[in-house]
């Protein structure tokens, strides 16, 4: 008799029909699998690479029938050279550190993140997550997940590569074969004016760079979504069709705002 190993063979599955959170009067389908087991950052790998985002142990895809508004978006980062506008915000954070710690969640995290979400998505699907929620976006992983946290720099920095003082930002991150993925970011709004949004995905492009790797994932954009015009901006870029991955050019990036 033969053994298949599920994680060799993952399974999938597809949800319900629900109200799209991007379009108005459009409903979302998603296939999703369960990332477990030894094999899951191969497999994460793969499934990312082929448009899926992960959530806690889950990898899911948009499935939706007659509609294909989510697309798939990488930055190459090894091409990557920052606007104007963004060497701007990368000096306006310049007293800033980010320092990489294991996917393990804390108090200060959880009260940053509903903060955020209180100012930002009050009506969004997390809004009502609650600490142990959190606890389990940040922990259940089988993967090579980190936390970076964003702090003012030290005097010390320069030796223990960690900020002092008060949590300003927050990036959940998978570290992938060819890149990173950014699963999961929030901030203080109180600092708007510092455009912690874009610091945060420009920081992880240098980290990219650093390590050798060619791609740092933003998971999908919609381009009738105004949230989503940000993504971009960030350029060279490719997005996910039905021909593979393809350059999305900055001309194209113009005309979507």
């Amino acid at each position: 008799m033969t053994h298949h190993n599920p994680t060799q063979s993952p399974q999938f599955f597809l949800t319900a029909p629900s109200p799209c959170p991007y379009i108005d009067g459009q409903f979302e389908r998603k296939v999703f699998t369960h990332l477990v087991g030894q094999k899951a950052p191969e497999l994460n790998d793969l499934l990312t690479q082929g448009g899926f985002r992960r959530s806690q142990n889950i990898a899911y895809r948009p499935a939706c029938e007659g509609c294909r508004a989510c697309v798939s978006v990488r930055i190459l980062a090894s091409e990557f050279k920052p606007t104007k506008n963004m060497r701007r915000v990368t000096e306006l954070n310049s007293d800033l550190i980010g320092a990489q710690y294991d996917a393990e969640p804390t108090t200060e995290q959880y009260s940053l993140f509903r903060t955020y979400l209180d100012s930002r998505h009050r009506k969004g699907g997390m809004s009502d997550m609650t600490v142990l929620d959190y606890a389990m976006m940040v922990e259940d992983t089988h993967v090579d997940t980190k936390i970076v946290e964003y702090r003012r720099r030290g005097p010390d920095s320069f030796i223990t590569g960690k900020g002092q003082g008060e949590l300003i930002a927050v990036a959940l991150t998978d570290r992938m074969a060819d890149g990173l993925s950014m699963v999961y970011s929030f901030f203080n709004p109180e600092h708007e004016h510092r455009s912690l949004g874009t610091y945060m995905i420009l920081d992880h492009i240098a980290r990219t760079q650093a390590l050798g790797l060619p791609h740092v994932y933003l998971g999908y954009w919609v381009e009738t979504s105004r949230k989503m015009a940000y993504k971009v901006r960030f350029q060279p870029q490719e997005h996910l069709g039905g021909r593979g991955w393809e350059r999305y050019s900055a001309r194209q990036a113009g005309a979507a705002g």
